[in-house]
């Protein structure tokens, strides 16, 4: 009776491990465990496959806090803040990492340089009173980010102001009206505590960035262009 119920629970785990041998895959010696490619040995170390690579699950090896199954930038330098996918911060989004970046208030659809800091910046959302000069509130909100990028920057000796307009209206009277709005553009940040010197210019519709003949490119042809000079 022994004998038998012996032989009976071999019969029964002999069958457990062939079934598991079945459905179990090899991969360079690791059993799959889950889904995700992951697999372990008879260590219990866990592995992940990814794109033909095998992955340490749960490691991460620069200690960022993102494992390195996720992780993106698996190279980011120690103590530098991550996102969710393991890459260092950009909070104003210049497209360099906030740990380098030397100049962290950069206004979007800035060019910077290396260390994050302002070249140029196309400003097509300044606004001012029909056919004048008067910048609008909306305006003066604009430019104080801009002011705020530009304040303590002892490494800027100028920032030439250059206005565009659509080509609505004379030629002559386009490039009075951009000097005017160049000028007012100057003057504001100056007022605003932008101690660098600035030059303002106009070139009237001389310079179009897109298509005069559409509403949406007349507006892009209305702005106010500021170049860095250090």
């Amino acid at each position: 009776m022994k004998t038998s119920i012996k032989l009976s629970l071999e019969i029964l785990v002999s069958v457990v491990l062939l079934v598991f041998a079945m459905q179990a895959s090899a991969i360079n010696g690791y059993v799959t465990s889950g889904p995700g490619g992951k697999v372990v040995n008879s260590y219990d170390e866990c592995y992940q496959a990814l794109g033909g690579s095998q992955v340490a699950c749960g490691k991460d090896a620069d200690g960022d806090g993102v494992t390195d199954d996720m992780d993106k930038c698996p190279d980011t330098p120690k103590d530098v803040q991550v996102d969710a996918e393991g890459c260092p911060l950009d909070t104003d989004g210049d497209g360099v990492a906030d740990y380098m970046d030397k100049c962290p208030q950069t206004p979007p659809g800035a060019t910077v340089d290396q260390v994050g800091c302002m070249k140029q910046l196309i400003l097509n959302n300044i606004e001012f009173v029909v056919d004048s000069s008067e910048l609008t509130m909306d305006a003066r909100a604009s430019l104080d980010m801009v002011a705020d990028a530009l304040r303590g920057r002892p490494d800027v000796k100028s920032i030439n102001v250059i206005g565009h307009t659509d080509s609505t209206g004379s030629d002559g009277h386009n490039r009075k009206l951009s000097e005017r709005r160049a000028a007012a553009v100057a003057d504001y940040l100056r007022r605003t505590g932008v101690s660098s010197r600035f030059v303002s210019s106009g070139s009237g519709e001389s310079q179009p960035i897109a298509d005069n003949a559409s509403v949406q490119g007349r507006a892009r042809n209305r702005r106010v262009e500021l170049n860095v000079i250090k």
